[in-house]
């Protein structure tokens, strides 16, 4: 488990700016926080080198771009092979987060498709790992929010 920092106004401050347009200048982010452009620097510099910010994204509307199913998949593991079999369905495309779970099922997986038939591939391929014991896939009929820009 990576170790936590401490955050203070500043830094909350410039993370929730730069959560919501990471493009912005330092200058324009030192205008809106009320700081020096010298200070936004230091503190981006430290919060990228302390691994709090681990890189720059773009979002993107996935159903746009042809991305319009969303399914959630419980995954069950055997032998005591968790970790390696996370590690793998962590590499494949389509997949936006894998999750070490509790309760009745051992894995999590979101995973975004383009067709059924791209969802039943991913589906047949999960089964056919030699620790996957079944699944219990959740197709999403539609989302409330989808957004992991906390702060």
């Amino acid at each position: 488990m990576a170790s936590q920092i401490a955050l203070d106004d500043v830094d909350r401050g410039l993370l929730h700016e730069l959560l919501m347009d990471a493009r912005q200048s330092y200058h324009k982010l030192a205008s809106k926080l009320g700081i020096a452009v010298g200070t936004v620097r230091a503190r981006i510099q430290r919060l990228e080198k302390s691994g709090v910010i681990i890189d720059y994204s773009v979002r993107l509307n996935h159903e746009i771009i042809g991305y319009t199913l969303t399914a959630v998949t419980e995954v069950t593991v055997s032998k005591g092979k968790l970790l390696e079999t996370e590690k793998e369905i962590a590499t494949w495309p389509f997949v936006c987060a894998v999750y070490d779970i509790t309760g009745l099922t051992d894995v999590l997986v979101i995973a975004k498709f383009r067709t059924r038939e791209d969802l039943s591939s991913f589906t047949k391929r999960l089964l056919s790992l030699p620790f996957v014991e079944r699944t219990n896939t959740h197709v999403v009929l539609s989302s409330a929010k989808e957004d992991f820009r906390l702060l």
